[in-house]
């Protein structure tokens, strides 16, 4: 159904045409899992990330992991610690050139060379998941990154 990866082009145009997947695949869709699994799958697919995944709000205190792509992740993550609990506490999206250099980040797999953590918020605006995306190169992500997936996030 999907052609991922056919999708070609400047980093932005591969977003641009991705996006317009996502879009229809998420607006089909009622269930914010199913619609994780898909996004997970999507970005995973087309830009051969490392890990592509989701952390679900569990709580006040922590987040428990949901759909995600690539090798094991860790189940649980407290608010303020690590990439994913400092975005969710900082409600912002959070851009790592090297993991090494983030106090307390969490290493999940010794593997993950950089992140980006988008945080995704419920209708009145609170934290309800992230989205976590590491790479195995330094100095993945930018700013076109950073804007295409919060437009995703967005979706969900």
């Amino acid at each position: 159904m999907y052609q991922f990866e056919n999708i070609t082009g400047n980093k932005d145009e591969i977003y641009t045409e991705l996006y317009k997947q996502i879009k229809s695949v998420v607006e089909a869709e009622t269930d914010t899992i199913a619609n994780m699994a898909n996004v997970a799958s999507m970005l995973h697919e087309t830009f051969r990330f490392w890990w592509t995944g989701f952390y679900r709000v569990a709580d006040e205190q922590q987040l428990i992991l949901g759909p995600f792509q690539g090798p094991l992740a860790c189940t649980r993550i407290k608010k303020g610690r690590g990439v994913c609990g400092t975005a969710w506490l900082q409600n912002k999206t959070i851009v790592v050139p090297d993991v090494e250099l983030f106090p307390g980040h969490i290493a999940c797999s010794s593997e993950s060379k950089s992140e980006i953590v988008v945080p995704l918020h419920d209708q009145q605006g609170l934290v309800k998941a992230v989205l976590d995306i590491d790479s195995e190169k330094l100095n993945t992500f930018d700013d076109t990154d950073q804007l295409w997936l919060e437009k995703i996030a967005e979706l969900l």
